[in-house]
């Protein structure tokens, strides 16, 4: 009989496969559909910053497929080659969606604040939780504080899967405002940019609810070390 737990993990692994399959077909869609005002990406990206009176953010370009992020660190907008030249719905979409982090950032919004202190925490976890998980279910029976050590370093990660979620979400609803009236997009268009970002969002709730699935497991083994 396969364990309850196999389950859960195949079946999390399944529906995050299909999220990211999703995503990507949305994403091939929606950029070959163009927004009608012929903006770019880039040109997006700066209008929104300065309709939010934002003048310190710099809109980069970054190698890769959505690879696009916001960095508050030195302010920039990082946009994707597929999405920064391109004058697709998707691309504007992408594009306000990161610079909704600009404008979290800047309005100091809380879930963001408290992602961006948690970010030292959870880089040191990541680096050493997996070693430490590792050796703590080895050496289970005669040190099992070393799995509780691992336990608490990927809960870390699993809240900051989870503080993740909101920062997204307001994201896209501050994209999703502004893109509506700013006129980039219309009655025509408009519920295509928020099937995109919509997609985008379900990768985040798949990865938390996952984190969440293997944090319970290695709390069950640790739990049931005795038996």
């Amino acid at each position: 009989m396969i364990p309850i737990s196999w389950i859960i993990f195949i079946g999390i692994a399944l529906v995050s496969w299909l999220v990211q399959m999703n995503l990507q077909n949305k994403f091939k869609k929606y950029s070959k559909i163009p927004t009608g005002n012929g903006m770019t990406g880039r040109d997006v990206a700066i209008k929104m910053l300065h309709d939010n009176g934002i003048y310190d953010v710099q809109v980069t370009h970054t190698p890769g497929r959505l690879t696009d992020h916001y960095n508050p660190a030195n302010k920039t907008v990082n946009l994707s080659e597929g999405v920064y030249e391109s004058n697709s719905i998707m691309a504007a979409a992408v594009a306000a969606h990161e610079c909704g982090h600009a404008v979290q950032h800047a309005r100091s919004y809380a879930p963001l604040t408290m992602r961006s202190k948690l970010v030292p925490v959870v880089t040191f976890a990541s680096q050493w939780m997996t070693w430490v998980l590792l050796a703590g279910i080895l050496l289970i029976n005669s040190f099992p504080q070393l799995l509780l050590a691992g336990i608490i370093l990927f809960a870390m990660t699993t809240l900051f899967s989870f503080i993740t979620l909101p920062v997204e979400i307001n994201a896209s609803k501050r994209a999703l405002v502004w893109l509506s009236s700013s006129g980039i997009t219309n009655a025509r268009n408009h519920a295509q940019a928020e099937d995109a970002l919509r997609s985008a969002a379900y990768t985040y709730v798949v990865a938390a609810l996952g984190s969440l699935a293997t944090l319970i497991y290695y709390i069950m083994i640790f739990l049931g070390r005795r038996d």
